[in-house]
């Protein structure tokens, strides 16, 4: 098997993985429900031990480490950019709090994995900000 064949095989298992059931549950939740307004409320959720806290926490797990063996050299960096978008939305979602979050839990690599790749994406700006205006949208329905 060749080196991008295994690099397919990854990126297939990482979606299989989404496909699971509390995974599922939690990625609807984040996409969904999840509509930080501070940072503070964000340290509020980590800390309370609720359901809503383990969602958060695997899905920004989940992300930054598919995105730590991309930027390591596990997986082929196009192979995954090209098959993937859902990083990208899980790091606009919580780019406006990912300084204070690392401050205030002295954690300065927070997310950095997920941080560090999406911020190769081209036009990655335009896209943060689409994604940004999406979220709003979403949230007034509500």
């Amino acid at each position: 098997m060749s080196e991008k064949q295994q690099d397919v095989l990854a990126v297939i298992e990482l979606y299989k993985m989404r496909g699971e059931a509390k995974m599922r549950e939690a990625r609807k939740w984040f996409m969904t429900e999840f509509n930080p307004k501070s940072t503070v409320e964000i340290a509020q959720l980590l800390l309370s031990g609720e359901e809503q806290s383990a969602n958060y926490r695997m899905i920004t797990s989940h992300w930054n480490m598919a995105c730590s063996f991309v930027n390591n050299g596990g997986i082929d960096e196009k192979i995954f950019q090209d098959s993937n978008t859902e990083h990208v939305v899980v790091y606009a979602k919580m780019r406006p709090f990912l300084k204070e979050i690392r401050e205030m839990f002295s954690e300065p690599s927070y997310l950095l994995q997920l941080e560090t790749l999406v911020l190769k994406v081209p036009n990655v700006e335009a896209i943060l900000e689409n994604r940004q205006r999406l979220f709003e949208k979403w949230a007034i329905k509500k």
